[in-house]
């Protein structure tokens, strides 16, 4: 009898452990199911998800980091036509997009319209100065006025340069430079953010989810526009992708993630690049790839983003985009900082620069299970270009097309530690418990059952021996 008490129990053991094993394993397409269906309802952009209370909001508290490139020989420059050498001088930080949305509208067609207010409080504890510190940089209205009147009435603007004193340089502060100021040229106020404040971007409509969530966030039009109005270009004219504070959730690493920014009027994708910790919150790192800018040489793509034959050296100049269509007319050139992943020539044109992909590149950090926007750094910077000419005095020196870096900014916003603890407790470690539940049922049922099994063949040998 003893002997079969103990086949008996170790067939009872297997029998025990492989069903324990079948409920692990059960539990997984199970578990994996709720963990779809709970997220899935909480990521839809409607009142009481999780979603809607974050993107209402406005989330994280936004700032603006701003770095001016001051001149430091700017006599040499007009007198001898040297390159310009630059020193950076900043962090000027300034808190943005702290107002909720307004005028959020749902339509039956399971999208959802809203404005986003602009406004932007500076922030001296997070700043090299005040706003009163002094940039020598280009003249904005002389670099302006250049691009737009013709060789032929170069005259008459030299006529009214000469007449209002101005220079291709002018020192300003930090707060007229961002913001604005009266300037004697144009009888115009003149600023490379001018008109910021209490205004709005958008309107948005983008989809809710509701019926889909692959579409969630994804943006149906903008400003009524379903298509850019700016480069008359079935491609570069598409609105691809969300507004980059959220995407649809359960993230693939190797598909890469579309969003539209109106800072630089244009649609990007960026990549997958590695797995970071963020909090305890396990993040995927996604970052703009080189040709995004690249030149149509080397990304054909691009080719209709190339507005200017003569500016872009025949479209050959990498990591500059051209922004005067989006931009009432205004020659506002865009890159990355310090010309990053840009052509040569421009750093040699401006002598100073030193690009550094860690600092200067443009990221998101996006939770995978979710598609929420946790961290990120959107780095532009701001350019414009000038040239040389025969009758304006204060460009008879220069010799080429020289596209000129004003400031570059950061705009950047992460989670903060309250939210990353509801994010950790409420969702994540859910998840994570379902899933250690799910391993250690399974783990222990397979152990048992081999346990078992084994022993059970050491007693029937053991026995056949005996017998």
């Amino acid at each position: 009898m003893g002997c079969c008490d103990r086949r008996c129990g170790l067939i009872a053991g297997a029998v025990l452990g492989a069903v324990v094993a079948t409920l692990g394993g059960i539990l997984i397409p199970v578990g994996n199911k709720i963990i779809k269906e709970t997220v899935e309802k909480e990521a839809v952009i409607e009142p009481g998800t999780k979603a809607y209370e974050n993107w209402a909001a406005g989330g994280a508290l936004v700032y603006r980091q701003f770095w001016f490139f001051d001149v430091q020989n700017a006599q040499e420059v007009l007198q001898n036509g040297s390159a310009p050498v630059v020193v950076e001088k900043g962090p000027y930080t300034f808190r943005t997009r702290y107002l909720a949305k307004t005028n959020i509208t749902f339509n039956p067609n399971k999208t959802a319209a809203f404005l986003l207010p602009q406004g932007a409080i500076f922030d001296p504890s997070m700043s090299v100065g005040s706003e009163e510190d002094q940039i020598t940089t280009l003249n904005l209205a002389v670099a302006g006025a250049y691009a737009v009147v013709p060789p032929a009435l170069h005259i008459f603007l030299q006529l009214r340069i000469k007449a209002t004193n101005s220079s291709l340089f002018q020192t300003r502060s930090v707060r007229e430079l961002l913001w604005g100021y009266s300037d004697p040229l144009l009888k115009d106020i003149v600023g490379l953010f001018a008109g910021y404040n209490e205004t709005y971007d958008g309107s948005f409509n983008i989809f809710t989810g509701k019926d889909d969530i692959s579409k969630v966030g994804k943006i149906d039009n903008w400003k009524g526009n379903k298509k850019l109005p700016f480069w008359n270009d079935p491609y570069c004219d598409m609105l691809n992708g969300t507004d980059a504070t959220s995407f649809p959730p359960f993230l693939d690493k190797e598909t890469p993630l579309y969003f539209f920014s109106s800072d630089i009027c244009r649609s990007v994708s960026a990549s997958y690049e590695e797995t970071v910790d963020l909090k305890g919150i396990q993040v995927y790192r996604y970052s703009l790839i080189p040709a995004t800018l690249a030149s149509p040489v080397e990304n054909p793509d691009n080719r209709c983003f190339c507005k200017s034959m003569k500016t872009s050296k025949n479209c050959t100049l990498a990591g500059v985009l051209e922004l005067s269509a989006c931009q009432q007319g205004r020659p506002i050139f865009l890159s990355l900082p310090h010309f990053l992943h840009g052509s040569q020539s421009l750093r040699e044109d401006i002598l100073g620069l030193n690009p550094n992909e860690e600092q200067h590149k443009t990221f998101l950090d996006v939770e995978p299970t979710t598609g929420f926007t946790l961290n990120f750094a959107k780095r532009i910077q701001v350019n414009m270009m000038y040239g040389p000419s025969k009758v304006i005095t204060v460009l008879k020196k220069v010799k080429d097309y020289t596209t000129f870096p004003l400031v570059w900014m950061n705009e950047t916003a992460s989670v903060d530690d309250e939210t990353a603890e509801m994010f950790r407790t409420e969702l994540l470690s859910s998840i994570e418990m379902l899933g250690i539940i799910q391993k250690s049922l399974l783990g222990t049922g397979v152990t048992v059952f081999v346990i078992c099994l084994i022993s059970y063949c050491v007693v029937r040998r053991n026995e056949s021996k005996i017998a």
